[in-house]
């Protein structure tokens, strides 16, 4: 069977106002990026002729400018899930024109299998080659492309040229069946495969193919700074003293890390640390750190769902992927975040917050509880299983005006009965074993910046010796006095 070539104005004419489309991915890794623009561009004629064209879209986590941008700008999204970190959007979404399901990525295949997210109408899914046999031998990520091609009605291919045929073996595709059928994960350690290196879809459902040359847009993290680079010195200072302590195994356990700047940096000072011995990660996200650290051999295989890199690390994998498939391997999210896995290989997991409260709470989505930012992602699906949860922010930002840890936290995604340990670049506070006090008093003495430390002491001190000490007249005084001011300094309880 042969399918039709179509070009992506004539795949886009597929898709009509109000349908639900799935896109694979999983970050700008494995993103269609033609066929989106082209969705967009018929969004812009026919608001231009006075019609409606939104749909919904849903991926496996964020994708690139190409999907979400052009989407967002062309204001063709009806909602969105299950994350996203676009800036445009973001604008569309707290402006209130695109609506945004935030969602854990473990429940994403499971949500849409139920039904609970409506039908999809049709999957657009990016390919490195695909047989007439329905085969598809996806490109730098899973997400949640098996589920999405699956369920859909019809399958549009975008047969990306910049992704080699040589890609066969990185993937390990496996979709569980559901309660009450369902049986254990097969997963013991890191390494194990459970799947196929392929995702089979149904040939008479896929429409046509649209081939493309597109890169992964997949942009270079900032230059690290004397804040980043602590916080990673940080980290790594409290795993070594936990495999001292007998805590952690000495032949130590699986890492997951977020993405992002921060967590470039504790991966780079657990590469650097001669007191961490090598190790494997069972993550979402392999990122550019992750590829040095498997060059000199501090990382000994990395199993992950999306290989997001920059455009010459990529080019170096693939340049290598012989030697690179023996090191890293790509599954759906709904397996490399699953909690049962995360349970049992026992998972050290460091996430970033972007606002902590004294108590060990953290906000992970909302600026002044009100803004989202990007979306909870799988930071939740390793947090509440992981054998140790780490969450990692630098003590202040917009130059020291806000304190990004406050007496109660904006908007809580984590609580404090999921959070090991919190870690900026002024100390460690490990809140294990810990009452509410003693982890205000911990927190406060080795995370918060010094010129914020009189105040929250004072909060703690008008609490009084109940057992949380809060104040709920005050509780949110420091987020109020921002919004007024500009700044969280000095702000008077009484």
């Amino acid at each position: 069977m042969s399918f039709a070539n179509l070009d992506p104005a004539e795949a886009a004419k597929l898709i009509r106002h109000d349908m639900n489309v799935g896109f694979s991915g999983f970050t700008p890794a494995g993103s269609p990026k033609v066929v989106p623009g082209a969705i967009a561009a018929q969004a812009e004629v026919e608001h231009a002729n006075g019609r409606e064209f939104k749909i919904g879209v849903i991926t496996g986590a964020s994708t690139g400018p190409s999907l979400d941008g052009v989407l967002a700008k062309a204001n063709a999204v009806k909602y969105r899930t299950p994350y996203q970190s676009n800036a445009d959007l973001r604008k569309a979404i707290n402006d209130g024109r695109a609506q945004f399901f935030d969602m854990h990525l473990s429940q994403l295949q499971q949500t849409l299998r139920s039904g609970a997210l409506g039908e999809i109408d049709v999957a657009i899914i990016e390919a490195a080659d695909v047989t007439d046999q329905g085969e598809i031998l996806l490109t730098s990520a899973v997400g949640a492309a098996p589920t999405l091609a699956r369920l859909a009605k019809k399958v549009i291919i975008e047969l990306n040229e910049a992704h080699p045929k040589e890609l066969l073996g990185m993937h390990d595709i496996f979709e569980p069946e559901d309660p009450p059928y369902r049986k254990a994960i097969p997963v013991s350690n890191v390494r194990e495969r459970i799947g196929s290196p392929r995702l089979w879809i149904d040939p008479d459902k896929i429409v046509g193919i649209v081939k493309s040359n597109k890169p992964d847009e997949v942009g270079g993290f900032d230059v690290m700074t004397d804040v980043t680079r602590q916080i990673g010195i940080n980290v790594s200072t409290f795993l070594a003293q936990e495999i001292k302590g007998g805590r952690i195994p000495r032949e130590f356990l699986p890492i997951q890390s977020g993405v992002g700047n921060i967590a470039n940096a504790v991966l780079a000072a657990l590469g650097e640390s001669k007191d961490i011995p090598a190790f494997e990660m069972y993550t979402e996200v392999i990122q550019d750190s992750v590829i040095g650290l498997i060059d000199s051999g501090k990382i000994k295989f990395a199993s992950g769902c999306s290989l997001t890199i920059s455009p010459e690390l990529l080019k170096k994998v693939y340049d290598d992927l012989k030697r690179y498939r023996n090191h890293m391997l790509l599954r759906p999210q709904e397996i490399s975040n699953n909690p049962e896995v995360v349970r049992r290989l026992g998972i050290i997991s460091m996430n970033t917050a972007l606002e902590a409260d004294i108590f060990g709470n953290i906000n992970s989505t909302h600026v002044l509880g009100s803004s989202m930012m990007n979306g909870i992602g799988g930071s939740g699906d390793f947090t509440r299983n992981a054998y140790l949860s780490i969450f990692a922010c630098p003590s202040t930002a917009k130059g020291g005006k806000i304190s990004t840890i406050v007496p109660l936290c904006s908007h809580l995604d984590h609580s404090e009965h999921s959070v090991g340990a919190l870690i900026t670049e002024w100390g460690i506070a490990d809140l294990r074993g810990k009452s509410p006090h003693q982890r205000a008093e911990t927190i406060i003495e080795n995370c918060v910046h010094p010129e914020y430390r009189p105040q929250l002491r004072e909060y703690i001190r008008l609490g009084g010796g109940v057992h949380t000490p809060h104040t709920l007249s005050k509780a949110f005084r420091m987020h109020v006095q921002f919004q007024d001011s500009g700044s969280m300094l000095g702000v008077e309880w009484a």
